[in-house]
Parts: structure tokens; C-alpha cells; sequence
């Protein structure tokens, strides 16, 4: 009897570990274990078919190695174009969803924010058909208006803009969701206030709506810069890092090195590299933030 009140005891106290048992094993399993893996497998190389310990040089053969910087080049103009021009976009649709004159409010948040939730090589399929240099939509609407089309996959600077016009495209209505949310959090009376002392749109803009939602702008600026740095799947699927890796991101030189190579030793190393960078630029745009905090 007094075993059996013991374990029962012992199986009532362990229980909720119990129950979180199945999170944490695949946690470990497909989180921590790919994560100190792969920072193991950056210190060896394969050859012949077995690792051999080569210590730093695969990050020294990096820090040399002109293709990665020409995906850290790429990935940075992706970076310092889209971003900002996403962002803004889709913290002015979401200033105007909320104005009163609009009607239909909820099919235009709908419908901005429907290519977010679109399956990425769907979605990268169409641009790819849509920015065709013969017979694509877009350059037919251009040649409309009696300018020249645009092989818009041949060019160095062109097939950059396509990558940036599908990555804004899908994800503007996901960041004017988080937005939109952070505006209408905002007091009326505060608008109704400023409206009252005669204060146009644009100032109720610049001195209420801005500073009011400035951590929900951090926070879609820092997730949209991770995004941006991790890119892989539009430059791999309408351009495949082409022409001449002018569009090769960070992400797939990453798989090249990987999946296609099997330099897996090699990949690790980019991929810690990468981390460091995204570590770095968000602290940096946390200090930036606090700093203006402050002031």
C-alpha cells in the first residue's frame, strides 16, 4: 500500500514533464542536434569518404572565396531595396485601410495579404511566366506605353529588380497584418485630438502613427532582415543564382555547397558565418532603436 501510494506520487509529480517529453525530443532532435552538428561537421572536410579535421579552413578558404562574397554583395542589395520599400509599403497601406472614407475594408485586407499565405515556387512560378522577356504580361503592358521590354533574367540589375518585385510582392500584406494591428491599438482620441488642433494627415502620420507603432516597425524590420539574409527560394527558381551569380544569395550558395557539391564541411561554414551576420545586424538595428529611444 505504501509503494503504491509512493509511485503514484512519483507519476503525479513527473507528469507534466511527461507530457512535454515528446516537445523536447524533437526539439532536440531536429533543433539542437542539426545546430551543434552542423557546427562540427565546419571544422572537418569529407574525403574519400570519411571527415578528416582540417580545423579553420574552411572559413579561411571563405573569407577568400569570391562567389560568397558576390552572394553577400547580392543578398545586401536585396536587403538594403526591398526592405525599406516593403516596409514602408506596407505601413502606408495600412495607415490607408484604416481611414475612415474606406469601405470594404476587410476584402482589401484580404486581399493584400492572400500572395503571403501563397506557396512559394507557386508563386515564383508566376512571376517567372509573368516577367518572360518574349511573351510575359509585364513586358507587355510596358511596350503599351511604347517603351522597350525587358529581359528582365539576362541582365545583372534586372534579374535583381525581378527577385525584389516578387519578394515585396508576397510579403508587404504579411508585415501590413502586423501593422495594421499595432494602428488600430492607437486611441481615437488621440487622432480625434490632433484633428480637433488642425493637424493635416500627414503630420497625425509623422508625430502620432510613426512613434506609436515604432517597436512593431522594429520588430517587422528585424524578421524581414532575417528573411532577406536566409533568402533562397525566388533567386533559386527564377534565375537559379543567374546570370553569372548576379542573383546568387547567401542561402543558395549555402544549398550549392551542400546539396550539390556535397561539401557539407564548406555549407556549415557559410551557414555559421551567416548567423554571425544576422546576429550582428540585429543588434545593430535593436541599438539603433534604443539609442533613438533615449534621445
Amino acid at each position: 500500500m505504501k509503494n503504491h501510494r509512493k509511485g503514484h506520487l512519483i507519476n503525479k509529480g513527473n507528469a507534466p514533464y511527461v507530457l512535454l517529453a515528446p516537445t523536447i525530443l524533437i526539439f532536440v532532435l531536429f533543433m539542437i542536434y542539426p545546430i551543434i552538428r552542423s557546427l562540427y561537421l565546419s571544422f572537418f572536410e569529407l574525403k574519400s569518404g570519411c571527415y578528416q579535421f582540417v580545423g579553420l579552413h574552411n572559413y579561411i578558404v571563405l573569407f577568400h572565396d569570391r562567389t560568397f562574397y558576390k552572394s553577400l554583395f547580392n543578398t545586401v542589395v536585396y536587403l538594403v531595396i526591398q526592405v525599406p520599400v516593403m516596409i514602408l509599403l506596407a505601413l502606408a497601406i495600412a495607415v490607408l485601410i484604416e481611414e475612415k472614407f474606406l469601405r470594404g475594408k476587410a476584402f482589401f485586407r484580404t486581399s493584400v495579404f492572400l500572395p503571403s499565405i501563397t506557396a512559394l515556387v507557386a508563386y515564383a512560378l508566376v512571376f517567372k511566366v509573368l516577367l518572360n522577356g518574349d511573351h510575359g504580361l509585364i513586358n507587355y503592358v510596358i511596350e503599351l506605353f511604347g517603351a522597350k521590354g525587358v529581359n528582365w533574367f539576362y541582365g545583372e540589375w534586372s534579374a535583381r529588380i525581378a527577385i525584389i518585385m516578387a519578394i515585396t510582392w508576397r510579403w508587404t500584406g504579411y508585415n501590413m497584418i502586423i501593422l495594421l494591428a499595432g494602428i488600430q491599438s492607437i486611441p481615437d482620441s488621440l487622432q480625434e485630438a490632433a484633428r480637433i488642433d488642425g493637424a493635416t494627415a500627414r503630420q497625425r502620420f509623422v508625430y502620432i502613427t510613426v512613434p506609436m507603432v515604432k517597436q512593431i516597425i522594429l520588430f517587422c524590420t528585424i524578421t524581414s532582415t532575417i528573411g532577406t539574409l536566409q533568402l533562397f527560394d525566388e533567386p533559386f527558381i527564377l534565375t537559379s543564382g543567374g546570370p553569372n551569380n548576379a542573383t546568387i544569395t547567401m542561402g543558395e550558395y549555402l544549398y550549392d555547397n551542400g546539396f550539390r557539391y556535397l561539401k557539407f564541411g564548406y555549407a556549415s561554414a557559410i551557414g555559421y558565418v551567416m548567423t554571425i551576420i544576422i546576429f550582428l545586424l540585429s543588434a545593430l538595428q535593436f541599438k539603433a532603436t534604443a539609442k533613438g529611444d533615449t534621445d
